[in-house]
């Protein structure tokens, strides 16, 4: 460890202090230093999975891993460095997540696990018409996204103040530096934003988003471009000295109501609705579940997440299909078509059911009713030998639901974060602004500069009709208020007998979410993978539909004998985005890092 790597004053003198003893005098504007950039290719590369003793950062993008390692090398907690990381994020994975849009965050610290709700909302002014034509019908899902409707009350600065105040060791200012230095000096476009951004269409035409990602033909910034976003490094040093006021109750929060009303399709945000958001309670209770000899822990709604994946394990523990992996990693036929099965009636239950706990009573008073034991046995008794096709949604906690079956409908976007610092702490933050690059919106701030952020999509996580054909009303339809259904699956895992650290995994996904974390969490916990071997394995999703398998895995005679038992298979890309890290039995850290995104896992 050298004074170079972690920015010691000499005050400190020798270094025989340790480093929590020089925590106030690191000065992280000086030893923050920008890494070289390799470039990394958008398809699939695999990764090598790496061991720590100490600590260990997995991220989307290596510069945010960077950024997170640096954060912990100068005394900060895993909840410093997620701060860190989700700002660098912010500028050098756009399209996923960012100060525009909202986040989950579990946070494990001296024995005991917090949730943190970052979640956009409603304006008050939106109702469950926001998404309707003037015939009453919905809007097509892409005009919907792409329109000032969709865009929710950013979560994001909120949910990382309150990590920090609760978790926190630096101070608020130093943690972004990292961030700021990088939008000034500027980071080299990946090979991954080039490809994404020369096939957008949308974003070319935003008057901040277009000249700052592509050239005056309109072509996106080559690989290795270096971009630089003067406007996103003035907000952030802002919101550094001011606090979140400089974001919600600021110009930036003037500037985000101008675009949202402004848009061709404009939405009903207001000013009030930004300043309000700092006055919500963003503490809530992690949701855990026993499976096995873990414990499971994940978010409680508006998060699907963790129920949906619980129930499609707890159906699939009761089905008990044999284990049989090929030597590629694939699954034998039993095992996928059970996966597939239990999915079906997890996503029934999760469109019924699920939404916004503050709008929407859980099936019998408890949202545990999901996973009770005996209702998973009546689930897992619906699966037979042959597809079932789509399956109904059941009556947990024997209560008749009075709300409609929601729609299926589009999702995207995200990033997801796993750290373990050197005290053993940990942080699963699952963060988005659900599509790519939310509503082709990017706001400058107010500062006139060139770049900014992007606005989120977020309202159309909801239900785009308040009723489904019957005429019932949806439990996810958009309300005041109200905080739209998530997929996103931040997950904490414990030895049940001895309440120690496990693992912490999460991905990116839309929907599939829940089966991305759900394979990797069978895959470390049953098959007693480690965490990369877990991530490579492929993937395969069924929503209550046709089932997805990830192409270029499954042999022609398994997805025959699918086909022979009524499935509809359909194949293609799945691109997961999962990043975990283990604790192994000797105290080793082993990360792993998806092989389909450009991530990677720092850490000593």
């Amino acid at each position: 460890m050298s004074l170079h790597n972690i920015g010691i004053l000499t005050v400190c003198g020798l270094l025989l202090f340790s480093i929590s003893s020089c925590r106030q005098e690191v000065d992280l504007a000086e030893s923050y230093k920008i890494p070289p950039q390799p470039e990394i290719s958008t398809g699939y590369s695999e990764k090598p999975g790496w061991a720590t003793d100490e600590f260990a950062v997995a991220t989307a993008n290596p510069l945010a891993t960077d950024a997170g390692y640096q954060i912990i090398q100068a005394g900060g907690s895993a909840a410093d460095a997620a701060v860190a990381i989700q700002l660098v994020l912010s500028l050098t994975e756009p399209q996923s997540s960012g100060i525009g849009g909202g986040a989950f965050i579990l946070a494990w610290e001296n024995g005991q696990l917090h949730a943190y709700n970052g979640r956009e909302t409603a304006p008050k002014a939106a109702d469950g018409d926001l998404f309707l034509n003037e015939e009453g019908e919905a809007l097509p899902f892409r005009d919907a996204v792409r329109s000032g409707k969709a865009v929710g009350v950013p979560g994001t600065v909120a949910v990382l103040k309150t990590l920090h105040e609760n978790h926190g060791t630096l101070p608020w200012k130093d943690l972004f530096v990292p961030a700021i230095t990088l939008a000034r000096e500027g980071f080299h476009v990946s090979s991954r934003l080039n490809s994404i951004l020369a096939a957008d269409e949308d974003l070319r035409r935003d008057p901040v988003a277009g000249p700052y990602y592509y050239d005056e033909n309109g072509d996106p910034h080559s690989t290795g471009y270096l971009l630089k976003n003067p406007a996103y490094a003035r907000i952030l040093e802002n919101i550094a000295s001011e606090g979140i006021e400089a974001f919600y109750k600021s110009e930036v929060a003037a500037d985000i109501v101008r675009r949202v009303r402004s848009h061709p399709r404009p939405g009903p945000m207001a000013e009030s609705d930004l300043e309000e958001y700092m006055a919500l309670d963003l503490v809530t209770e992690p949701i855990c579940t026993d499976y096995k000899e873990y414990t499971i822990c994940g978010f409680p709604p508006p998060s699907s997440g963790h129920l949906t994946m619980m129930q499609i394990l707890g159906i699939l523990e009761r089905l008990d299909p044999e284990i049989d992996l090929t030597d590629e990693g694939v699954p034998g036929v039993e095992w996928v078509h059970n996966w597939l099965e239990a999915s079906k009636l997890a996503y029934a239950d999760r469109a019924r059911y699920i939404a916004d706990p503050d709008f929407v009573e859980a099936p019998g008073g408890e949202w545990q009713n999901l996973l009770e034991p005996a209702y998973l046995s009546s689930r897992a008794g619906l699966v037979g030998e042959r597809s079932m096709g789509e399956a109904e949604a059941g009556l947990p906690g024997q209560i008749s639901s009075l709300y409609g079956m929601h729609p299926n409908q589009p999702e995207a976007g995200t990033s997801h974060i796993s750290i373990v610092d050197r005290e053993g702490n940990a942080i699963s933050m699952t963060t988005t602004i659900e599509s790519g690059f939310g509503n082709r919106t990017m706001s400058d701030g107010g500062t006139g500069l060139p770049g900014g952020f992007h606005l989120n999509n977020e309202l159309t996580d909801f239900s785009l009709t308040p009723v489904d054909e019957q005429g019932s009303l949806i439990a996810n339809r958009v309300e005041p208020g109200k905080r739209p259904r998530s997929s996103m699956t931040p997950t904490i895992i414990f030895h049940k007998e001895s309440g120690e650290l496990h693992s912490v995994v999460g991905s990116p996904g839309g929907a599939a979410i829940i089966h991305y974390v759900g394979k990797a969490v069978t895959s470390m916990l049953d098959w007693h993978l480690d965490a990369q071997k877990a991530l490579d394995l492929p993937n395969f999703v069924n929503y209550n539909g046709p089932s997805v398998l990830e192409e270029g895995y499954f042999s022609a005679d398994l997805i025959q004998e699918l086909e022979s038992r009524g499935h509809i298979i359909r194949t293609g890309p799945l691109t997961s985005g999962l990043h975990a890290i283990q604790v192994l039995e000797d105290g080793t850290l082993y990360g792993g890092a998806d092989p389909r995104r450009e991530g990677n896992v720092m850490g000593e």
